[in-house]
């Protein structure tokens, strides 16, 4: 009889970018995982969720569809409801609250998407965060700055990712410009900037901090220093994001901070990653996501780790107690260094090849866990300016952080063969 019983579900919205191994963690579980699409088609520039990897596939597009999809989803009795990517939080918001289950509920879900409302709403619960303005005008987003009286500034849009339209500005002129650029845009999940943000710039390290909660109990699952550098344009990219030794500073501190960020956001379930400053005054939220780096690869954390925030996130949803007893208020040990390469590229044109030996020769290095070729035959390669236009990424352990960066160093000689243009 046990064999013709239905498998438990767990509901994934939005399964973009690395959401796939939150489907395999659940079902190592035993859970099968149904999909909620937030639009009417896939985003097109995010990776797309495969519809071969779920058991069902519903689409909840807009405010009249929900009730609807909430008739679904009853009739396949889910565990849980949780955000796949940046873009389906504020649905499995809704459709977890809706449904009784493990929620952060709605009352902060914009506060969780929207920049400007989510550091309002830290600096209304007295937590240290930037001075901002929003506007749909260039000529008062450059009036604001004036007014601050401190550059540069950051303007950027109200909800993007990926470092998608930041523009680091240091004149008026400069602001004017950027916030035009931002306005007369799209974010990278095709929604219209119909609003620009302009902060202060905070000075420091930057450090990504992901967590993951179980009823408000957490665990630090890592804690990233942010290399960057800079481009024309106002513009910085990423560079490498390396592994810090929990027990450092300004670990503890980046640790405690994040916490009560979560907790005036109302993020007490599921996965977080936080991108913060430590300024000369302590951290500062840059931003932060109710979800999954997008950095994450489930084989690369397993070797650093020993685990990987897919498979936290199924323990802490389908075993909460389990999951509080065993990592709650603890933090993350390393098994060896380990950093991210985001490879940046000055070529442009249509690339007609990937040259397999290059990438072949760079994965033998010893330091080189793996690489991800985010491009293809056929598809233009143009200069990186975000994280969207670098197109390699390359996984990096060894026993310390001299040994990552000779071997990136030789990744270097090498990045710009692996595409062959037309």
């Amino acid at each position: 009889m046990a064999d013709h019983l239905p498998p438990k579900t767990v509901v994934i919205v939005d399964g973009y970018s690395n959401a796939a191994s939150l489907v395999t963690a659940f079902a190592r579980r035993g859970y099968a995982s149904t999909h909620v699409l937030s639009t009417p088609e896939p985003r097109p520039a995010m990776i797309p969720p495969r519809p071969e990897d779920y058991r069902g596939w519903l689409v909840c597009p807009d405010a009249a569809a929900v009730d609807q999809v909430v008739d679904q989803l009853h009739a396949l009795d889910p565990v849980a409801v949780l955000a796949g990517q940046e873009p389906g939080v504020p649905l499995a918001d809704m459709l977890s609250e809706r449904l009784g289950l493990a929620t952060n509920g709605t009352a902060l879900s914009t506060a969780r998407r929207d920049k400007y409302e989510m550091i309002e709403t830290l600096r209304a619960a007295g937590i240290r965060c930037a001075d901002q303005f929003k506007t749909d005008d260039p000529d008062a987003a450059a009036a604001w700055a004036v007014r601050h009286g401190r550059t540069p500034v950051v303007v950027k849009p109200l909800s993007s990712a990926s470092s998608d339209n930041v523009y680091i500005c240091r004149t008026a002129e400069e602001v004017a410009d950027a916030a035009r650029r931002v306005l007369a845009s799209h974010s990278m999940f095709a929604e219209r900037n119909t609003e620009v943000l302009v902060q202060e710039f905070l000075s420091g390290r930057e450090y990504a901090v992901d967590c993951v909660s179980a009823d408000g109990s957490r665990y630090l699952a890592g804690v990233w220093e942010s290399e960057r550098r800079h481009i024309d344009g106002g513009r910085t990219i990423y560079d490498m994001c390396v592994l810090r030794d929990p027990d450092a500073a300004p670990v503890p501190a980046l640790n405690a901070y994040v916490h009560t960020v979560l907790d005036a956001l109302g993020i007490r379930h599921g996965p977080s990653h936080a991108e913060v400053i430590m300024t000369p005054q302590g951290p500062t939220l840059v931003e932060i996501g109710a979800r999954l780096n997008g950095s994450m690869d489930p084989d690369f954390h397993d070797i650093v780790f020993g685990t990987n925030v897919a498979e936290l996130v199924a323990h802490a949803y389908t075993e909460p107690t389990g999951f509080a007893r065993r990592f709650g208020g603890r933090v993350y040990q390393p098994m060896q260094a380990a950093a991210v390469y985001h490879a940046p590229t000055a070529l442009d044109g249509v690339i007609a090849a990937v040259d397999t030996g290059v990438v072949e020769r760079i994965t033998a290095l010893p330091a080189v866990h793996s690489a991800v070729v985010r491009s293809g035959p056929g598809r233009r390669l143009r200069p990186t300016e975000d994280l969207l236009t670098s197109p390699l990424r390359f996984f990096l352990a060894g026993p310390d952080e001299a040994s990552l960066r000779r071997d990136r160093a030789l990744v270097d000689d090498l990045k710009d063969e692996v595409y062959r243009l037309l």
